[in-house]
């Protein structure tokens, strides 16, 4: 008796655990979908924060970013940044130099950025650099197909975690380790086919099978003895 009601309680607080999970990494379930002054507010800040000489190319990334933002679905989605390094850092007349490679500027991003994404439920599901460019596969002839150093996958809970971040004030700082090192395209998709590794999907199973084996088994234990007692 007191073995069942350890695992009912057991169980209890692991679904209770489950849920928080599940709406922390789902928050567009309660939350909804953003709303105009939301995405003014974000915007502007963003506007702010980011370092983009070209007044004209940073319209642009403005105006695709609202309209991407005001067509919010409240859903999570998978940002997919392929990127690639200048030669060196191009650095503003004026600004103070980042003295690093763009390799290495970009690298020192990556980490601190995650680090202002992570409490919001983003993550980084695959990321690696592109270390043989000659064997891309380029379908097409345009110039602009080629040559790319890194790929990226970031995930975001919602559209209103992507904002979050670039509207931060601690983004500010780090926006330009990225933007002077290299140039990215920034492809937001639904993930509508998402597989988890073979090899971590076929440990799981595994393992739990092992537990709820042996669960079972330990459960069954006590009513097998008193038969045979019996």
């Amino acid at each position: 008796m007191r073995n069942s009601t350890f695992m009912a309680r057991l169980g209890a607080a692991f679904g209770v655990i489950f849920i928080a999970i599940y709406l922390w990494q789902t928050p567009g379930l309660i939350t909804g979908k953003l709303t105009k002054p939301e995405i003014d507010h974000y915007l502007a800040a963003a506007d702010k924060n980011l370092e983009m000489p070209d007044p004209a190319l940073k319209q642009r990334v403005m105006q695709r970013l609202r309209a991407w933002s005001e067509a919010d679905d409240g859903k999570p989605f998978y940002m997919l940044n392929l990127m690639r390094h200048f030669p060196q850092l191009v650095e503003p007349k004026g600004a103070p130099s980042l003295n690093m490679t763009p390799q290495q500027a970009n690298d020192y991003y990556e980490g601190e950025a995650f680090k202002l994404l992570a409490p919001n439920a983003g993550s980084l599901p695959y990321g690696s650099d592109i270390r043989f460019k000659d064997a891309l596969i380029p379908i097409g002839d345009q110039a602009s197909f080629d040559h790319w150093s890194r790929i990226l996958l970031v995930r975001y809970p919602n559209r209103r975690a992507f904002l979050q971040l670039v509207a931060d004030p601690n983004y500010a700082p780090l926006e330009p380790y990225k933007l002077r090192a290299l140039e990215v395209l920034l492809v937001p998709t639904d993930g509508d086919v998402v597989l988890p590794d073979v090899r971590l999907a076929a440990g799981a199973v595994l393992l739990l099978s092992f537990l709820g084996l042996g669960w079972y088994r330990s459960a069954r234990q006590p009513s097998v003895r008193t038969d045979v007692r019996n």
